[in-house]
Parts: structure tokens; C-alpha cells; sequence
């Protein structure tokens, strides 16, 4: 495949952008990408774009979460928005909330999920994402207080790991 900017080199970047759920794609050779690089970063830097991400589509609830502070080093809320780095590994705790939501719009989930290696067999990735559907579930039917369907899901779970150990 060459490039889609220049036509003469082998592409070797691809890029996906997904802009109000319509999709495009660009396949970049190495010089063209690190031009493109440029340009975006003179465009906006990481720190607007992850400040932008951590306002987007809503207002701080109040002037208490502005005024969040880690214990540790100082930082507070509005220094980690300019900036979008945190100051230490106590920040995380003491920003969580705001970091959650800022985590789900980035990737999708606030959960770090992994991956698998590579040389893992299908049914085995297979058997471990039923495994955490199966406690995404379990995890519902406590909180709903549907303890029978909990227990079901329990006794699901403890088989595939089985399954999966052997």
C-alpha cells in the first residue's frame, strides 16, 4: 500500500480518525507521518487535548471540583487541566472521579481490560472474556439483589476457570 500524501513510498502509519461516528483512514509512509506529526502538534498539544477531553460535553459540577488538591504534592485540578500530566502517583486517588470519566471517553471504559498474548489459543481469549462478561454480570445481579441469578453466574464462572487451569 503507498502512501496516501506522497504516492511513492510504502505506507507504514495508519491512522483511523472517527469524527461524529463517520470513519476515515490514512496510510502514511515514515516521512509523511512524521510531517503530519508536526503539523498537529503545532495545531494542539497533548495537554489542550486531554483539557478539552476532561470538559467536554459538560461543565464542572462546581467550584469544589476545581479546587481538588492532591495531598501529596499540591496539584491541583486546574494545574493537571493546563498541564495534563499529574504530579505524583497520590494524584490519582485524589482526582479519581474526574479521571474516570476523562479514562471512559478516551478508551471506552474506565476498566483496564489487557491484552492477551500472542500466542494464546482462541479458546482460551475466548473463555476469559466470558469470564469477565460473567462478572460484569454477576456484579449486576448483586446490586439489582438478584442473589439466585448470582449464584448461577458464580458457579458459571468457577467452571470455565477450572476449564481454563486444566
Amino acid at each position: 500500500m503507498q502512501c496516501d500524501i506522497c504516492g511513492k513510498k510504502k505506507a507504514t502509519v495508519h491512522l483511523t480518525e472517527i469524527v461524529d461516528e463517520q470513519m476515515s483512514e490514512m496510510h502514511l509512509c515514515e516521512d509523511c507521518a512524521k510531517e503530519k506529526s508536526v503539523q498537529m502538534e503545532q495545531q494542539f498539544g497533548l495537554a489542550d487535548l486531554l483539557a478539552g477531553l476532561t470538559d467536554f460535553g459538560k461543565q464542572v459540577k462546581s467550584v469544589e471540583a476545581v479546587k481538588i488538591e492532591c495531598s501529596n504534592c499540591g496539584m491541583n485540578y486546574d494545574d493537571f487541566r493546563k498541564f495534563g500530566r499529574l504530579g505524583c502517583s497520590e494524584c490519582y486517588p485524589a482526582f479519581r472521579e474526574q479521571l474516570g470519566t476523562l479514562l471512559k471517553k478516551i478508551h471506552g471504559s474506565n476498566r483496564h481490560h489487557g491484552k492477551a498474548p500472542i500466542k494464546m489459543s482462541a479458546v482460551v481469549k475466548e473463555k476469559m472474556e466470558t469470564i469477565e462478561e460473567l462478572r460484569y454480570q454477576l456484579q449486576q445481579a448483586i446490586e439489582n439483589e438478584s442473589f439466585e441469578k448470582a449464584a448461577e453466574i458464580r458457579d458459571k464462572i468457577r467452571e470455565l476457570e477450572q476449564q481454563k487451569n486444566s
